[in-house]
């Protein structure tokens, strides 16, 4: 079998990322039925379905494949190219990171910022629980993620970043209506809390600590970092906050510390296991923010 065409591979990459056909032609400035023609030169010179023509479109596993390598193949040349220096057209490069709406929300963006400031390279950040970034890592669909995950992802490296607290905190007035008498179980099993969403469990790991299953507790859910810690200042329930936020509204007094044990999430970098000085230079700047913030 012959090896697969980049520009093949690419084509699939940009109908992934368009979620259409129609979406990809636009990116590669070809026709919708060229587009669909090489999808079905490629499909059958590997003899397996590449995309779910869906609404939007989904790889299936060997399209994931494809798609990595794709994205590999882009980044590669890029580089070649500025080693050659044959960059002087302002070619950019898009790097895919998966990260945690958390880290985005309080320390991920300042690495971000000061990288764009002397390399030409746009970020397309992908955001999902730290427990499922390294997902996206499987897919094809980041380079690189923040992750909870310590075990590298096939064809990965990974390098610990530190230690991501959580405090529990409320409102002074939701301490007075929920916890007149004292943080205690029984308060607990009635007072309502803040869900980030259906796949968040700060607040369960909490509650646990007291001997407390999280089924039949009042809740809310609110799936946006920022919503969700205003949720929680506007006193809609109680809920785990990172330990920057958390601290930084105990000190003003719109909030209080629950206490209990915080919850501590030990974060870790993956990225793909390439030479890449791209990669590596977001890897180190990434590195050294996370050393400065968390624990």
């Amino acid at each position: 079998m012959a090896g697969i065409s980049a520009e093949l591979a690419l084509t699939v990459a940009a109908i992934v990322d368009g979620g259409s056909l129609d979406a990809a032609a636009r990116t590669l400035n070809i026709t919708p039925s060229a587009v669909s023609q090489r999808l079905k030169a490629l499909e059958q010179q590997l003899g397996q379905v590449l995309i779910v023509r869906a609404k939007p479109a989904l790889a299936t596993a060997a399209g994931e494949a494809v798609v990595r390598m794709a994205r590999q193949v882009a980044l590669l040349e890029h580089e070649t190219l500025a080693a050659l220096g044959l960059d002087a057209a302002g070619a950019r490069v898009s790097v895919p990171l998966a990260v945690n709406a958390d880290s985005m929300a309080t320390w991920f963006l300042a690495p971000l910022s000061r990288l764009a400031e002397r390399l030409d390279i746009d970020f397309d950040l992908h955001r999902d629980d730290q427990n499922f970034t390294a997902r996206l890592l499987e897919s094809g669909e980041v380079m690189a993620a923040v992750t909870s995950e310590a075990t590298p992802v096939t064809g990965c490296s990974v390098t610990p970043l530190g230690i991501f607290r959580y405090d529990a905190v409320a409102t002074p007035r939701f301490v007075d209506r929920w916890f007149a008498e004292g943080i205690n179980v029984e308060a607990l099993r009635r007072a309502p809390f803040v869900d980030f969403d259906r796949r968040d469990s700060l607040q369960h790991t909490w509650l646990q600590s007291y001997g407390l299953d999280e089924h039949g507790i009042p809740r809310h859910y609110v799936p946006a970092s920022h919503d969700f810690a205003e949720a929680v200042l506007l006193g809609l329930g109680w809920g785990m906050l990172p330990s920057p936020q958390a601290t930084a509204a105990v000190a003003s007094g719109s909030l209080i510390h629950l206490g209990g044990e915080p919850v501590r999430v030990p974060l870790y970098w993956q990225q793909w296991n390439l030479r890449s000085t791209l990669l590596d230079d977001i890897a180190r700047e990434v590195g050294a923010e996370a050393a400065r913030v968390l624990d």
